[in-house]
């Protein structure tokens, strides 16, 4: 899965193309490499993510197309 839309699918951005938007500023890494939108999304990966002086680590454990909201907080966990 992509990137961006991992991150609206979590949750942990809320729209799409804010997702995009931090990913072509440079905001967002994936195992400590400066991703883009279109990167591939994997159980495993690190993705951290930089919110003004807030980071935000999580560790992927699955991925899915579309998850319920209340099922969210089983496709990543904090680090």
């Amino acid at each position: 899965m992509r990137l961006d839309k991992y991150l609206k699918v979590t949750r942990l951005i809320k729209r799409r193309t804010v997702a995009n938007e931090a990913c072509d500023a440079g905001r967002v890494m994936i195992n400590d490499k400066v991703a883009k939108a279109g990167t591939d999304v994997k159980a495993g990966d690190i993705i951290s993510i930089s919110f003004g002086n807030k980071d935000v680590k999580v560790e992927v454990l699955d991925v899915k197309e579309t998850i319920h909201k209340e099922d969210v907080s089983s496709l990543y966990r904090y680090i």
